[in-house]
């Protein structure tokens, strides 16, 4: 067979229709993927909170709204797997302890870089750590009451000496004071307030103080992914202003704090997911100890007697908070309710006896202060002061003033001062032992720091016995005797434990509300 031969004219047209064809088929080609549909970039997620950011640093930070941002721009060597009390490896791999129990080592996973582009190894780890014990701030006390020094045995591997074997230890590296932070982001020797130098799913994207904090996934991040590129959290001065911004879709989530009228209404009206589980926070009175009038131990057992904690609840809080009769709350282990065993529910017949011991009458009332914050924790505050009042009132032997302070005084100035004889304080758990709920409070070393100053040296014996006995069911039984001892004395008086509260929009998926009571941004997000 003959082969097919063309001009050169031919051969031109020819290539000249086959570019006309490619060049028609690639604008055709671009046309389709331009107009055809494609997927929906990741929303941001918006969430309102009350809280504030009171200072982006894990050395001063000891607030639960800003420890739960370090959750999400941070991490600990050891975490808590969502939903739980479990612990699991973070920026450590793994870990070992010493036979004596005095020495943690943990080998870090490798590779790792701050947001600063700063290398996260041992030396970091190390360097954090004496930052914190140096400064000597509010949450410092969780590293300086266990730790003695920190020791690089190379690159990768870091090693925690302490003062004494801690059973709890794993749970106190989760906590934010030993979050590693950026050695060329943070100062050395004073605070600092850096939008880098931080390792976690996301990074700090902009920040306006008590207006907008947005935070961007984190492309260096080990694990996996967060669901939602982009958060953006709107900070409200008040929970109705919150409410309507998740009303009129400005928000997709609204967290900390709405007010219990509105998680009653959102459940009715039934437009939004609400979703509340029993959280380990607690309310209290501190009764200062050391100084007239509550030196006197009959009087601070006068005041536990007085109290009805489920009027408190009911008509305060609508039923959103359930009454607490131990520091350690309901749920954990060893907890018993130990003020409803020493006094009852209430008990006015017993208060009054008390008071006459102390040599107060109906024609001599035992007069003092009672003092407050009244936005900190919530709209609701003046009215828990206002139904304390009235009920220690009832005694007919009591004469209560009401007095306030805003938080910034309040806790840096008044608590130590020793200017509030009793007042109302709260607390989240900084890692979940009933150690966190007792040391502070009631060891001769440490309760000064709340306003307590409460020296009882049986008390003291006791905790520290729990601290290092391994055995769950004798550390069990001795925080049995503490939460006993603590109710006969009554240097502090539990009130309600709350309840953890959300509503998000019905598109919003992934919310996991754990004990530890941090949300975690990464695994949220919108259908």
């Amino acid at each position: 067979m003959k082969a097919l031969k063309f001009s050169k004219r031919a051969q031109t047209k020819l290539i000249a229709v086959l570019v006309v064809i490619i060049v028609v088929g690639v604008i055709a080609a671009l046309a389709y993927w331009y107009m055809a549909p494609k997927p929906a970039p990741p929303k941001a997620l918006i969430i309102g909170t009350t809280d504030k950011i009171t200072v982006l640093d894990p050395a001063k930070a000891y607030d639960f709204y800003t420890w739960e941002v370090f959750n999400n721009i941070g991490e600990g060597l050891l975490k808590y797997k969502p939903g739980t009390t479990e612990l699991e490896p973070g920026i450590a791999e793994s870990y070992s302890i010493s036979s004596d129990g005095l020495e943690y080592t943990f080998k870090l996973r490798e590779g790792l870089k701050f947001t600063d582009g700063t290398p996260l190894n041992a030396t970091a780890v190390k360097w954090s750590i004496d930052r914190v014990m140096r400064l000597k701030l509010d949450p410092s006390w969780l590293v300086t009451a266990f730790v003695d020094r920190v020791e690089v045995v190379d690159t990768y591997t870091v090693k925690f000496v302490l003062k004494r074997p801690i059973s709890y230890f794993p749970s106190l590296v989760a906590t934010v004071p030993y979050f590693p932070v950026s050695p060329n982001s943070y100062p050395a020797d004073k605070t600092g307030e850096p939008t880098v130098g931080h390792y976690g799913p996301y990074k700090i994207k902009s920040w306006t103080r008590d207006v907008e904090l947005v935070l961007e996934a984190n492309p260096d991040y080990y694990g996996s992914k967060p669901k939602t590129d982009t958060v953006v959290i709107k900070f409200f001065k008040d929970a109705a202003s919150m409410r309507l911004a998740l009303e009129t879709g400005e928000i997709d989530v609204a967290w900390r704090t709405l007010r219990p009228i509105d998680v009653i209404d959102l459940k009715e009206i039934g437009k939004w997911n609400v979703t509340e589980v029993p959280g380990p926070y607690i309310r209290y009175l501190v009764l200062r100890c050391n100084q007239p009038p509550f030196n006197d131990v009959r009087l601070r057992r006068a005041i536990a007697a007085a109290i009805n904690r489920t009027r408190i609840c009911e008509e305060v809080y609508k039923g959103t908070v359930e009454p607490l009769y131990s520091m350690i709350p309901k749920g954990m282990w060893s907890h018993i309710d130990a003020f409803k065993d020493e006094y009852g529910e209430r008990n006015l017949t017993l208060a009054k006896q008390l008071l006459t011991e102390a040599g107060y009458s109906e024609e001599n009332p035992f007069e003092f202060e009672l003092w407050y914050t009244p936005t900190h924790y919530g709209d609701l505050e003046a009215d828990l002061a206002a139904i304390l009042k009235e009920e220690l009132e009832e005694t007919g032997m009591m004469k209560v003033t009401l007095k306030s302070a805003e938080w910034a005084t309040y806790a840096a100035e008044y608590i130590i001062e020793g200017v509030m004889p009793i007042f109302l304080l709260g607390w989240y758990p900084d890692y979940i032992d009933p150690d966190d709920y007792t040391t502070v409070f009631l060891h001769s070393e440490y309760s000064p720091e709340m306003g307590v100053f409460y020296n009882n040296s049986e008390m003291d014996e006791l905790l520290e016995a729990a601290q290092v006995e391994t055995n769950i069911t004798k550390r069990t039984e001795l925080y049995i005797e503490v939460q006993r001892l603590m109710a006969e004395e009554a240097p502090v008086i539990p009130l309600f434990q709350g309840k953890l509260s959300i509503a998000t929009s019905m598109d919003v998926k992934g919310v996991v509300l754990d004990p530890v009571m941090i949300l975690r941004y990464y695994l949220i997000y919108k259908e």
